[in-house]
């Protein structure tokens, strides 16, 4: 008899990423399974990784399915599939954007699926591959269950206040409130920082998600209460081509005194603006750090500065703090970034093991420090895979 599993699928514009965990009855069992395909349209990038082998060559299946996201997602999850030889009992898909009325894991259906295509406006970037993703599986497995994981889902239950916009009321009726992204992340951070931390108060919380995509999340107790992102994942931190945090009257002027279309607008705040738009140079991190361009450096100063500030603002909403933990592509892996926004935020007590910071640790902070620091790995696949048991069991019962 086949081992059972649940696959799950995260479809960026240029990416995708597949995790398989065992299920054991109605229990999730260990990872089986890890793989990422990028550079999707060009050059593809493969890695896999299973317990006892890896692989980074483009599987024949996938190298020929061509280039349309729903097939590049049946072709891997297929491939997926056999290479475990696991009987898949559902798919799991992580869809950035869940508008008001998905608070949390839901299964997928045609109904469904076209109030989230609607959502696509808010998450143009991210809402239509994410949904591409469940019309790959569709072809390949029609009867297979899918279920769908919201980022957005994390942050509904904010207080009112934290969600609100000084908008008329008849808008914030309509659901133009602040939404908050990067929630599967943050809800793994939730799940695994007490076995962390131990006989250590962590009730107080700020998680830098930072990446090509950043965010900011205050949690107490485990619950989301403030985010720096909002309506849609263009707010809050610069980014590595998305502005962050943007006076709306520029967007009036470019409208109007600068000539822009909406659609030159749009491509402007999401394509060229962020850490590519101030270096001139690259939105990768990693670039401007190995750069000697004085704008490299004023890319990467603006970033930790727009970090330090918005971590202050945080605070105040917690009412002080006790933990502060990096993940995400730069928190996990950018030891320098790390340090830098340590630095700055010296006056909270938060003191640095350098040491620790360039060796990656878990914990990062000196044994002297009021407030604890930590480097967890992202693993919105875990929180997809764990929400799409509870949403397979739902059905059965």
């Amino acid at each position: 008899m086949k081992r059972q599993g649940v696959l799950t699928v995260n479809t960026g514009s240029s990416s995708i990423k597949l995790s398989v965990h065992g299920l054991e009855g109605n229990r999730l069992g260990e990872r089986l399974l890890r793989a990422d395909l990028s550079r999707i349209g060009g050059d593809m990038d493969f890695a896999a990784s299973w317990p006892g082998g890896e692989t980074h060559d483009v599987p024949r299946r996938i190298a020929e399915a061509g280039r349309k996201s729903e097939q590049l997602v049946a072709a891997f999850a297929q491939w997926a599939s056999e290479r475990l030889d696991v009987d898949l009992r559902a798919v799991g898909h992580r869809i950035v954007h869940g508008g008001r009325r998905f608070a949390g894991p839901v299964r997928a259906s045609d109904e469904v699926v076209s109030e989230l295509q609607a959502l696509s406006p808010l998450a143009p970037s991210h809402q239509p591959a994410n949904l591409s993703g469940v019309a790959g599986i569709s072809g390949l497995w029609p009867d297979m269950p899918q279920s769908l994981s919201f980022d957005t889902a994390f942050h509904r239950r904010q207080p009112d206040v934290a969600q609100r916009y000084a908008l008329p009321r008849r808008l914030t009726e309509e659901g133009i409130v602040r939404f908050g992204f990067h929630g599967l992340s943050y809800a793994h951070i939730a799940d695994v920082l007490p076995g962390l931390l131990p006989g250590h108060d962590h009730g107080r919380t700020v998680v830098a998600h930072l990446g090509s995509g950043a965010s900011l999340c205050a949690l107490l107790d485990g619950k989301s209460v403030a985010t720096t992102m909002g309506l849609t994942a263009l707010d809050g931190l610069p980014m590595a081509t998305r502005c962050g945090d943007l006076d709306p009257g520029v967007v009036l002027h470019l409208l109007g005194e600068g000539g822009y279309s909406l659609k030159e607008v749009s491509h402007l705040l999401y394509k060229q603006s962020g850490l590519l738009g101030v270096s001139g140079l690259s939105g990768d991190i990693r670039d401007l750090l190995a750069s000697d361009a004085p704008e490299a450096a004023e890319a990467v100063s603006l970033f930790v500065y727009r970090t330090v500030r918005e971590i202050g603002s945080l605070v105040a909403a917690l009412h002080g703090l006790d933990t502060i933990v990096f993940t995400g592509g730069i928190g996990e892996n950018s030891a320098v970034i790390r340090r830098d926004v340590c630095r700055e935020l010296d006056w909270l007590g938060v003191v640095i093991d350098d040491a620790a910071n360039e060796e990656g640790r878990t914990i990062v902070s000196a044994s002297g420090s009021s407030v604890q620091v930590l480097v967890i790995p992202a693993d919105e696949e875990a929180v997809i895979a764990r929400e799409t048991v509870e949403v397979l069991s739902a059905s059965k019962a």
